[in-house]
């Protein structure tokens, strides 16, 4: 993969720390590989030679948690939760529509 390497589908840049299956949050630069060069922004593509993709970037379930903020914003200033099937209410996009699957199976072996 390149360092300039874009998803086809939203153009998100490929070649980021946040890709990389070194990147970890709970460690000093939020990187596991202790030879590598801190890089600051985590999201933006950068020069690193240890990126390796990894299978394990994406985790999905920013979904739940934006399903459980709207309600508990819908309670908070009294009103009904979106409906079921409106853009708001947190519904799984078909797969076959679904960018993030497809960044998803780049990744796989």
């Amino acid at each position: 993969m390149g360092r300039r390497d874009e998803c086809p589908d939203c153009v998100a840049e490929l070649h980021v720390c946040k890709m990389c299956r070194y990147y970890d949050a709970q460690v000093p630069k939020a990187c596991g590989e202790d030879d590598a060069e801190e890089v600051k922004e985590k999201e933006r593509a950068n020069f690193c030679d240890y990126f390796k993709p990894s299978a394990n970037a994406y985790v999905p379930g920013f979904r739940a948690a934006s399903a459980q903020a709207e309600t508990q914003l819908a309670s908070l200033f009294g009103e009904e939760p979106a409906e079921a099937g409106s853009p708001m209410s947190g519904d799984e996009i078909p797969e076959e529509d679904d960018p993030h699957q497809a960044l998803e199976d780049l990744f796989k072996p």
